[in-house]
């Protein structure tokens, strides 16, 4: 019987491609494990053959070498049978254009660096179908995280603060700002379908971390019930506030990870993906998406902990976790103002 749903998805994929750039004749690889979304696999093939490109489809064995799901958290290492697998790193090196529908990636793998050295673009596809057309980027959205993103690499300063009591400053020396928009359409990039959001890595940081009700902590997928304070000294987490359920719930994750590296924060920023939609996690099974909506959502505050690729710190244990509410400013200027966006472009 034919899959409907794949036949659903060509457009969808399509235009997509289009806008990563992918043209006639391009060598395109859909990669996959054996877990990925099959309906993905058969659209994406699929439109890359209405585009006239040179298609080739890859399946690589399934895995993660933590003790997590290796489904869609956004946290872990990624798959890794890459790492040992020469044959396959060469193909992946030798494409324009890598389609990634594995369940977790390779952000966090040291592959995924030698393949864009190799000037082979990627893009990352993991949530579900509806959160894809919904959230499907427009080609001005790469000039709105840019701008985001020019902003903090002439700032010196990232201030964070909220109503519960938020007040956090980053220094933005050497904090290599990026962006990702849900297109990659440069030789060498790697983004995200969906995503829309702006982002550095902070070298210090001080001050505190208010964790509000209904904010959303990532891996777990769950809304925040009681408020969290964290405390935090030269971006490091040096004390965990609060008697309610998500104070213990950081605290044990911390403690289990038996990782001092887990406990400092690694990349923050701020989202301007203006379809997102906060209540998608809700929703949705746990395994059936990883939470961009969330993580990309307008006005939206995320931070995150643990790996600090250009501090050297490769900890497995990474938490994002998006906050609604806060003001964030760069060098005083406000970007966001109590969780309302404000573009770069109209300060």
């Amino acid at each position: 019987m034919p899959n409907f749903a794949s036949m659903d998805l060509v457009e969808l994929f399509r235009r997509e491609l289009e806008l990563c750039k992918v043209t006639e004749n391009e060598k395109l690889v859909i990669l996959a494990e054996p877990s990925s979304r099959s309906e993905y696999v058969e659209a994406a093939f699929a439109a890359g053959l209405a585009l006239k490109a040179n298609v080739i489809q890859a399946v690589l064995p399934g895995g993660s070498p933590v003790p997590l799901p290796s489904s869609r958290t956004g946290s872990g290492a990624g798959l890794t049978s890459l790492d040992d697998n020469p044959l396959a790193l060469s193909l992946l090196q030798g494409a324009d254009m890598v389609l990634d529908l594995t369940n977790e990636g390779f952000i966090h793998t040291e592959s995924l660096g030698e393949i864009l050295r190799a000037r082979t673009r990627m893009l990352f596809v993991a949530d579900p179908p509806e959160v894809l057309a919904r959230n499907l980027p427009a080609p001005e959205d790469k000039a709105r995280v840019q701008a985001g993103a020019a902003l903090l690499r002439e700032g010196r300063e990232l201030r964070v603060t909220s109503p519960h009591g938020t007040d956090l400053v980053a220094d933005l020396t050497d904090a290599h700002p990026g962006f990702q928009c849900g297109i990659a359409d440069e030789p060498g990039r790697w983004d995200h379908w969906p995503s829309t959001m702006v982002l550095c890595w902070p070298k210090t940081s001080s001050g505190r971390i208010v964790i509000a009700p209904g904010d959303i902590l990532l891996p777990f997928k769950s809304y925040v019930r009681d408020e969290v304070t964290l405390v935090i000294e030269g971006g490091h987490i040096t004390e965990i506030q609060g008697s309610g359920g998500d104070t213990r719930m950081l605290e044990l994750f911390f403690e289990d990870a038996d990782d001092e590296e887990a406990r400092f924060l690694s990349h923050m920023g701020w989202g301007l993906m203006k379809n997102a939609d906060w209540f998608a996690m809700a929703l949705y099974d746990r395994e059936s998406l990883m939470g961009m909506d969330a993580r990309g959502l307008a006005g939206n505050f995320l931070f995150s902990t643990g790996p600090h690729p250009f501090m050297d710190r490769h900890t497995h244990n990474h938490l994002d976790i998006p906050m609604r509410g806060c003001t964030v400013a760069v060098d005083g200027r406000v970007v966001v103002d109590g969780g309302a966006l404000r573009e770069p472009a109209s300060l």
